[in-house]
Formats: C-alpha cells, structure tokens, sequence
C-alpha cells in the first residue's frame, strides 16, 4: 500500500481527525501538554467498529404476538 492510498483511505483519515479534533480539544481548554492517553482513546474510538442501532426486537419488547 502506497503512501496516497493510506492517506486517502478510511482508517488513515478515521485516525487524523480524531487526533486532529483531540489535539483541538486539548488547544481550545488551554492545556499546557499534551494528554497522550486522551489520544489515545479518541485514536481507540475511532476505529472501534460502530454499533448497530437494532438487531431486532429486545427481550423487553416481546410479547405473545411478536414472540418467535
């Protein structure tokens, strides 16, 4: 994989913009270092696979006429 094509993929620009927006948060409450970990984590949450809304009905939700 080319240098472009990481900088043009998904994961390259999921990556950047939760360092970018992380390194901004950090600017914008006036931090005097840089908090590695909290890049960490928005590094971390970034790639972690998003979660579906619903996978059908919830055990809560059943009765007798949407049972099975």
């Amino acid at each position: 994989m080319g240098m472009a094509e990481r900088k043009t993929g998904g994961r390259f620009q999921a990556i950047a913009t939760a360092l970018g927006g992380e390194l901004q948060r950090q600017a914008d409450t006036g931090a005097s270092r840089i908090d590695v970990e909290a890049l960490a984590e928005a590094v971390e949450k970034a790639l972690a696979p998003s979660q579906p809304l619903s996978e059908g009905t919830k055990p809560s939700e059943l009765n007798a006429g949407n049972d099975g």
